[in-house]
């Protein structure tokens, strides 16, 4: 099979005929064989009944349904796990995203050998409310990934080679960091393609501000999660480190200031009525901890059955 779709979904009831015909018209048109997995995240509108008759007509039509809402990332986790495409391709349901831009995406994972190709709505039709910070979020994206060539990570309409998405683990809300996970897979040929934005038709967005909150707070988790993962003692244990040799050298100048004070017949104050003896104490104390939270960690982390999980992409 050439193309899978995926199309995560919540109360699209109006749009979803709509989308499939153009979806087909595409696929035909270029002569592709091809699935579009709906995948219903606990719709309370008939959205599944709209699924459950496009798929009794037409056998490209397959669906997934919640029992309840669970959000973007799981939805698309459970598309990526059914989907048999060659190329995977993923769009929202609300016809913002154009399926007219499949054959070029399909085109440029196939023939230019890209492992993911993400969407650009260079020219959005949202409201500043909105634009301002996705412009500021996806800027910190890139700073911190270190996916450079990336102007819109969390663009709905992406393209995949099938190795990808197979690889790749999206949960809670991480499907705002695709690239950024696929790249801490080793699939570091990404690349991003002008895609059409087409305002929105049915409907109302189901996307808060909230989302910019959790975005950062993601991206700091993952962001972490990568570099130190499957090591923390390197980060809690040097940081521990420092602390507790920052305080104890603390306490020994607060010592040795005092028995001077005191070899010189100077005034001087005991060391348990200083200020900066509780400091300096206060400040070992977090360091010891932060080491033995790191040697835990790293304890946790070498018996994970999963820390010699390396995806070896060939073997001879």
């Amino acid at each position: 099979m050439d193309i899978s779709v995926v199309v995560p979904l919540y109360n699209e009831e109006e749009s979803l005929p709509e989308l499939f015909s153009w979806i087909q018209r595409v696929m035909e048109t270029n002569h592709f064989s091809y699935e579009v997995i709906f995948v219903n995240d606990g719709s309370t509108d008939r959205s599944w009944n709209v699924i459950e008759e496009l798929a009794s007509k037409h056998q490209e039509a397959k669906g997934i349904k919640f029992r309840r809402n669970y959000g973007k990332s799981p939805a698309l986790y459970c598309g990526f796990e059914k989907a048999q495409g060659n190329v995977v391709i993923t769009m929202d349901a609300d016809l913002q995203d154009s399926p007219d831009e499949i054959p070029e995406l399909y085109r440029m994972i196939t023939e230019d050998g890209y492992d993911l190709v993400s969407g650009y709505k260079q020219k959005r039709y949202d409201p500043l409310s909105k634009t301002i910070p996705t412009k500021l979020f996806n800027a910190t994206a890139r700073a911190v990934s270190g996916i450079k060539n990336l102007h819109d990570f969390n663009c709905g309409l992406k393209a995949y080679r099938k190795e990808v998405v197979k690889n790749i683990e999206v949960y809670g809300e991480m499907h705002r960091y695709i690239p950024y996970l696929a790249k801490n897979a080793g699939f570091n040929k990404i690349g991003e393609k002008v895609v059409q934005h087409q305002a929105r038709k049915y409907g109302t967005t189901k996307f808060g501000l909230n989302r910019f909150v959790n975005g950062y707070l993601d991206l700091i988790s993952l962001w972490f999660l990568s570099k130190f993962g499957i090591k923390p003692m390197h980060i809690f244990g040097f940081l521990g480190s420092i602390m507790f040799i920052f305080g104890f050298i603390a306490t020994i100048i607060i010592g040795i200031s005092k028995l001077y004070a005191m070899s010189h017949g100077l005034p001087y104050i005991l060391i348990t009525d200083s200020p900066y003896f509780y400091l300096a104490l206060t400040t070992m104390i977090l360091g010891t901890q932060l080491f033995l939270a790191g040697f835990l960690g790293e304890m946790i982390a070498r018996n994970a059955p999963e820390r010699n999980n390396y995806k070896i992409e060939k073997e001879l």
